[in-house]
């Protein structure tokens, strides 16, 4: 069924947002590349996008509303209902999942009584799962506001939420001490971040998401041990804490792996552009084997 025009803003509502729009659009040469930030505006101002607020993109940059819902209904970031001050996104993702994510997504929706994107009656909490947080190498993470909590369980979750609604300082893993969902989507339409310390509090990348940077630069590692030594591998090639149990005889006879030794792909033999001339590809199959 047709609706009704979006009802508008209060006068000093809208005043309000059309200064922080002009600020907006100034950054911009093109005034369509300030919708992004606009959307996080008025999200600010009523906690989720809403039709009013897209009228009100859509008339400050003069496009049709239909462009901007297209925008707002495309990236997760933009809310389309009323939510709590706190999205609480489990990843279930792949990686996670198998790491504990899913439990620690059961957990929580047992413990709030609360299906995926519902809200606490005290409209505090916002739960919902996602389908990757960008931080495989924490696994399993949660994020509150965009924030992320590293390596955590369902009992960590649970003591997370529960500070939340209490009202407590709650600080991430990474980045500075938990703010309102407005107050965030505000953060993110460009504007300064005014708590004292939160800036020097953001931080950068974790150590894990650090090492492959550091192999590159060729710093020295600690030596992990991931998979049993190869048959005939030279002793000195071995890692500083291999486990006497762990050697192999140099005579031994090549066998299939045992459930416990894990081996990878990249310790089974291969034919490579190195090792075999005629096929510089490497191995091929057909298509469909």
């Amino acid at each position: 069924m047709p609706q009704l025009p979006a009802t508008p803003y209060p006068a000093e509502v809208r005043a309000r947002l059309d200064a922080d729009a002009k600020e907006v659009l100034a950054r911009y040469p093109g005034s369509r590349s300030a919708l992004l930030p606009l959307l996080h505006l008025v999200q600010s101002e009523e906690g989720y996008v809403s039709r009013t607020g897209m009228a009100f993109c859509a008339e400050t940059l003069d496009l049709t509303t239909a462009e901007v819902t297209a925008v707002a209904t495309f990236y997760s970031m933009y809310r389309r209902r009323p939510s709590g001050d706190y999205q609480v996104g489990v990843c279930t993702n792949t990686l996670c999942a198998v790491m504990g994510g899913d439990a620690i997504f059961d957990t929580l929706k047992e413990h709030l009584d609360l299906g995926n994107n519902e809200t606490t009656e005290d409209g505090k909490v916002t739960l919902e799962h996602i389908e990757c947080n960008a931080a495989c190498d924490f696994a399993p993470v949660v994020m509150v506001n965009w924030e992320f909590f590293d390596n955590q369980t369902p009992q960590s979750a649970t003591q997370l939420v529960d500070d939340l609604i209490a009202g407590r300082t709650v600080e991430p893993t990474r980045g500075a001490p938990i703010c309102s969902y407005k107050e965030t989507a505000r953060i993110l339409a460009g504007f300064p971040d005014e708590r004292p310390g939160a800036v020097e509090a953001t931080g950068g990348a974790g150590p894990a998401s650090l090492v492959g940077l550091k192999l590159a630069k060729g710093e020295a590692l600690p030596q992990a041990r991931v998979v049993s030594p190869r048959v005939g591998q030279p002793e000195d090639a071995k890692p500083q804490d291999a486990k006497p149990q762990d050697a192999q005889p140099q005579d031994a006879q090549p066998h299939d792996p045992s459930p416990t030794e894990h081996l990878s792909s990249h310790d089974a033999p291969q034919q490579t552009s190195a090792s075999d001339p005629e096929h510089p590809a490497g191995p091929a199959a057909e298509e469909g084997e």
